[in-house]
């Protein structure tokens, strides 16, 4: 019983608790419920006032760009306004200038016109005229024409001629009057030039300091240079460059050699100097043994002797007329050999002394004595045949001649040496150059021949005496001197002698 109400009274308890907790949740929850209506009604209210704040900012930007595209637009009606001003000015003023044009061109037409009128009646006169004068003078326009023509260039042709003759003597009697002066001054020069092209060589430096570092200190670099080579090194005022001057041209070769190694290494001072003309030298004397082995061994020369191999070697270094005397040896050497193989003598005799012929020239400017004596007396100290000493002593006919091989070697020589353009210009060159200045006076009317005379240096011409006269004979030689100086090239000067020949033959019975 006691258990029923206790249970009862927990039941009773239990619901009592419950009817309270429910009765308090729902209270709670209506609270949180008109929390959050109130809230959601401040979001409408501010998102309306947001609204209306864009919606008003957007009015006034759309009014700001209405009034920039207005003022935008009225910009342009001006610039349109402007712009059809300036066409329609510049219509009128085509316009105007269109109607100026038209009346010019109403008015040349109009001269044109007038002209053409003129021009018929001035052709009609002439020929008028013209039929007058050949009526008058019994010959057509063709015919007065040709004589007036030939007559006015008979004159001139003659008075050319006496002109032309006038001109001649009057220049002859001043060139007399001047020649000594000038024939002075110009050995004068041509004597300077050729000392400065024997006993000079010119080395390019690569900046004007290096002219410096060359003297060194106190000159002690340039001393040594020049007591070491025996060549003068002339430092002046030409730009980037330095002079070596001296008559032995091997030294001269040495020092060159030994200042532009200088040059390059860059270190000049006395003992790298006396190191690097060492070096030159030996190059120099390897060089030469080198140049006569190679000559000897090209011309089939045998058994000579080492010292003279060395010194046919140096005549590559030595120059005289322009030509160099190695190549000029050779080639005595090898027409000596022609020669001989035509006549059935020994052709490596005459090879071995066309070879040696020059053979002092190496050596002349150490020894007193021509150079045919001073190469002579070499050959002999140094084993040579006496033919062969006697071609060397007698190649410029300086002694009597005492075999064949002497005057073959004078033959060679006199060949490679003197014949016409052997040391200036190539035979073909000498040849096409004589063949074109007869070409070029065979072109003009009235010559008969023409002849090529003093290894080019003048021409002869021969005038056929029936199609000129005397007058023509100045006006001819002049007309070819001045083709010859616009077409061709030489040296020096050419005469042009020009001769009006008759002949006349007759047989007697």
């Amino acid at each position: 019983m006691q258990y029923a109400l206790a249970l009862l009274a927990f039941i009773a308890g239990s619901g009592l608790a419950y009817a309270v907790l429910r009765a308090w949740d729902n209270s709670r929850v209506n609270g949180v419920k008109n929390q959050i209506s109130n809230m959601l009604k401040e979001a409408e209210e501010a998102s309306e006032r947001t609204k209306q704040a864009k919606i008003s900012e957007t009015r006034e930007e759309v009014t700001r760009l209405r009034q920039e595209a207005q003022k935008d637009i009225k910009e342009r009606r001006l610039e349109i306004q402007r712009t059809e001003r300036k066409l329609e000015q510049k219509e009128d003023n085509l316009d105007k200038k269109l109607d100026r044009a038209a009346k010019k061109e109403d008015e040349l037409k109009s001269r044109q016109e007038d002209l053409e009128k003129r021009r018929a009646d001035l052709e009609a006169a002439i020929q008028q005229q013209e039929a007058k004068l050949q009526e008058v003078a019994a010959m057509t326009k063709e015919e007065a024409q040709e004589i007036l023509i030939r007559k006015t260039e008979e004159d001139a042709r003659h008075f050319l001629g006496l002109r032309l003759k006038e001109i001649e003597e009057q220049f002859q009697r001043e060139a007399d009057r001047k020649s000594r002066d000038i024939i002075i001054e110009a050995m004068q020069r041509v004597a300077t030039e050729a000392a400065g092209e024997s006993s000079i060589s010119v080395v390019p430096l690569p900046s004007e300091e290096m002219k410096g570092r060359i003297i060194g200190r106190e000159g002690r670099n340039i001393r040594t240079f020049e007591s070491l080579t025996g060549v003068d090194l002339i430092i002046d005022d030409t730009p980037e460059a330095v002079t070596l001057s001296g008559f032995d041209p091997i030294r001269r070769e040495i020092a060159r050699r030994a200042m532009e190694r200088l040059v390059v290494d860059g270190r000049i001072h006395p003992a790298r100097i006396e190191e690097l003309i060492e070096k030159a030298a030996r190059d120099i004397d390897e060089e030469m043994i080198t140049e006569g082995e190679n000559v000897i061994l090209e011309l089939g020369i045998k058994n000579m002797n080492n010292e003279l191999v060395r010194t046919i070697g140096q005549l590559k270094f030595r120059f005289s007329y322009g030509q160099n005397v190695l190549a000029h040896s050779v080639e005595v050497a090898q027409i000596a050999g022609i020669i001989a193989a035509e006549l059935g003598v020994d052709e490596e005799i005459a090879r071995r002394g066309g070879l040696l012929h020059d053979i002092g020239k190496a050596i002349d400017r150490q020894t007193e004595g021509p150079h045919a004596e001073i190469g002579a007396d070499l050959a002999r100290r140094l084993g040579e045949r006496p033919e062969i000493v006697s071609c060397i002593a007698c190649h410029h006919d300086s002694l009597e001649v005492s075999s064949v091989y002497e005057v073959i070697v004078s033959v060679a020589d006199s060949i490679s040496a003197a014949r016409p353009g052997a040391r200036r210009e190539s035979l073909d060159a000498y040849i096409k150059r004589l063949e074109k200045l007869e070409e070029i006076a065979q072109e003009f009317d009235g010559v008969t021949k023409a002849y090529a005379m003093q290894a080019g240096r003048e021409v002869r011409v021969v005038l056929n005496a029936g199609k000129t006269d005397d007058g023509a004979v100045y006006k001819l030689a002049f007309d070819i001197a001045r083709k010859i100086e616009a077409e061709l090239k030489y040296p020096g000067q050419i005469k042009v002698s020009v001769t009006r020949e008759t002949k006349a033959a007759e047989f007697a019975k």
